[in-house]
């Protein structure tokens, strides 16, 4: 099976906090859930509040702020510029929350292709229809977008007990499908991400295939709560849908990873797993650092706008402690240990790509 590798290139960026799901497993990219904590201090943070929403790391993981909606102005693009720069990134991927609430979206996007980004964005669909159009023309990439339920009671069972609501979780399945109608008929890339926790999903997998044409690429995740039990059911599934693995893509220097599955129709589904990458100075002595409480591993900085102002960057979302400004990293040794850290995994893929852990 070939194996393709390329150096790390995506800045996440989270441009807003507001989002209409409750996902019991949300980590909210590491920061607290704004309108729950607008009362409180550091230190004080809740990691669940009268909204229903959750940010699961937030009592262990250090965060010092709350996030503040990303305005496309000469600051932003300054801190831009600057981890363009000082990474060598080309993509910048847009998250929250939702980012379809965003009311500038349109704007961000046209300011990052303006200095030389790409973009694409995560979403749940909720708002798509509205937005997705402007976007597109605005130069949006591509879309991926997050299914936790492909019916109404699939997608309720992972919402707060207060808002389990049939007819609420409904409207949020129609306006899903329309989301994904409308960016697959203006023509760019669309993903679709599925966990699996177990093999009893894997109706839901079958039901996306059914459903929308070889134009939604189907990308199934691993639950990394589930562990083993829940790669294990994704293998299974795959195996009935007598799907054959034809191509590998790793990604230099962070935990991504993903390996491409033909069906017998032709139609590819992909798999995408967390690869156990530590990022070898600052990972070393992490007390997360075990195969319990680090599940994303090292995944990329993400990129907050303080609410009480200035860009920080995050490390990761189980030490939000280790945010700084903008200004401060790109002259830091975490920035060293990062460019260093992606050249020396690509140099040692690109030798032997089809060796060790991605032997087949």
């Amino acid at each position: 099976m070939k194996v393709y590798v390329e150096k790390n290139n995506s800045l996440r960026v989270k441009i807003i906090d507001l989002c209409g799901m409750t996902c019991t497993f949300c980590h909210n990219e590491g920061t607290p859930v704004v309108v729950d904590n607008l009362d409180r201090k550091a230190g004080e943070w809740t990691a669940e509040g009268k909204s229903g929403r959750v940010s699961i790391y937030t009592a262990t993981n250090g965060v010092r702020f709350l996030p503040g909606m990303v305005i496309p102005d000469e600051e932003f693009t300054h801190s831009l510029n600057l981890l363009r720069d000082s990474l060598g990134l080309n993509e910048l991927h847009l998250t929250g929350g939702e980012p379809t609430l965003h009311p500038q979206l349109t704007e961000i996007i046209q300011t990052a292709r303006a200095y030389g980004f790409k973009v694409c964005m995560t979403s749940n669909g909720e708002n798509g229809e509205r937005v997705l159009s402007n976007c597109v023309k605005a130069g949006l990439d591509r879309v991926n977008f997050s299914i936790f339920g492909t019916t109404a009671e699939e997608l309720a069972q992972v919402q707060h007990e207060k808002f389990r609501n049939q007819q609420l979780a409904e409207r949020k399945i129609n306006a899903l499908r329309q989301s994904i109608r409308v960016a697959i008929s203006n023509g760019i890339k669309v993903n679709a991400n599925i966990v699996v926790p177990d093999y009893s999903h894997a109706p839901r997998v079958r039901r996306l295939l059914e459903e929308y044409s070889s134009k939604l690429s189907v990308r199934l995740l691993n639950s990394l709560e589930k562990g083993q039990s829940s790669i294990d059911a994704i293998y299974r599934i795959l195996d009935d849908l007598k799907a054959i693995p034809i191509a590998r893509y790793v990604t230099a220097g962070v935990s991504g990873c993903r390996t491409a599955y033909q069906l017998p129709s032709g139609r590819i589904i992909y798999f995408k797993q967390i690869r156990p990458v530590r990022l070898p100075k600052t990972c070393a002595n992490c007390r997360f650092n075990n195969d319990t409480d680090c599940q994303e591993g090292y995944y990329g900085v993400r990129l907050y706008r303080n609410r009480n102002g200035g860009y920080l960057i995050g490390i990761c979302i189980r030490r939000m402690d280790l945010c700084m400004p903008v200004e401060n990293f790109v002259i830091s040794h975490y920035r060293d240990e990062i460019v260093d850290f992606c050249q020396m995994e690509y140099d040692q893929l690109t030798k032997n790509p089809g060796g060790n852990e991605y032997d087949d």
